[in-house]
């Protein structure tokens, strides 16, 4: 049916956004499958245990399985990301698989008067999600706006595009599909076909497209990532181990607690690590490893690493945890000798 992948190959395939975090905690589409795990009475730790660490199932496709097994399933209730990249290209499937699941369970709040809406069947408020005068388009694919999320006035929103909870769209955004803004985000310029797992902000204008983003991220100002050769040729991503093909469209791929200073051009199908502060003239590498301090192979101190993981957690009022401090300690001095 599909490939089995052990926890620790998964880990390999996904990375950056599995050195620090399991992969059914990865986010595409509006949930990751923890959450989706949760939304399904009768689903045993045993069958959940049955699915490959690199496979998202949707929604209807965990009660096919308890009803039938896992040999049941067919393509259509399943993905399999081989690669972090993959996690953009099937961000539309999750989406809509998705969204079908929030519109039979819940009942979506009143649009505000001010606000124009093409395809209102299409869109989905949850009771205290902020917006005014905003232009929202689910023609082509469902929009979701979660509870406490704001959509702030002159944005603009085309599906497939979910705004999690307590999320932020700036004025005068524009996003596309297939596009996730994780739980406390902040989004602002162009975003297209894009994932921010959490957390993470990139509220300025500029470019963001066919990208991940893991937590605690932020893009300053400028920034903006091709997301297309000249040439308009394969590109390749090279993410710490085996280079992979990742189609024509390929994005920034940016780990955990990395961030950017303003007006940084991010090169195509760029890979950058977790804890990384990225400065400097001219396109970026195509690699950025992990601790990166700059683009001229200084490394960050692992101190100064910890402290300012903590100053941008504590600007969204969160503390670190002594697991995710002993875990990027622990990530800190495996990638000592790389």
């Amino acid at each position: 049916m599909f490939n089995q992948h052990t926890g620790e190959e998964a880990k390999q395939l996904l990375r950056p956004f599995t050195l620090l975090r399991d992969a059914a905690d990865l986010r595409t589409g509006i949930f990751t499958p923890n959450e989706r795990y949760k939304r399904v009475p009768g689903l045993s730790p045993e069958l959940i245990a049955g699915i490959p660490a690199n496979v998202i199932v949707s929604i209807t496709g965990l009660k096919e399985m308890i009803k039938q097994g896992i040999a049941s399933l067919t393509e259509e209730h399943y993905r399999i990301l081989m690669h972090a990249a993959d996690m953009a290209k099937y961000n539309d499937w999750a989406l809509r698989q998705d969204f079908e699941w929030i519109r039979t369970h819940v009942k979506s709040a009143p649009v505000p008067e001010s606000v124009t809406i093409m395809n209102p069947e299409n869109v989905f408020i949850e009771p205290g999600a902020r917006l005014n005068y905003c232009i929202i388009n689910a023609t082509n694919g469902p929009v979701y706006i979660a509870k406490d999320a704001e959509i702030m006035e002159g944005c603009l929103l085309r599906g497939p595009v979910a705004v999690c909870s307590g999320a932020v769209v700036k004025m005068g955004a524009k996003i596309y599909g297939a596009t996730t803004i994780g739980p406390y985000c902040m989004a602002g310029g162009e975003i297209k076909n894009s994932v921010l797992m959490g957390y993470s902000n990139k509220a300025h204008d500029g470019y963001l497209g066919d990208a991940v983003l893991g937590e605690w991220c932020n893009l300053g100002a400028g920034t903006s990532n091709s997301n297309l050769k000249n040439t308009a040729g394969e590109i390749t991503v090279y993410n710490g181990g085996e280079p992979y093909a990742a189609g024509i469209k390929c994005g920034l791929i940016m780990g955990d607690y990395s961030r950017s200073a303003i007006n940084t051009s991010f090169n195509t199908g760029t890979v950058t690590g977790v804890s990384c502060n990225v400065f400097g003239s001219g396109l970026t590498p195509a690699n950025i490893p992990d601790f990166s301090w700059g683009l001229a192979g200084n490394r960050y101190r692992e101190e100064e690493a910890i402290r300012d993981a903590k100053n941008w957690m504590a600007l969204k009022g969160r503390t670190m945890s002594e697991a995710t401090e002993k875990a990027l300690r622990t990530l800190y001095i495996e990638t000592l000798n790389k």
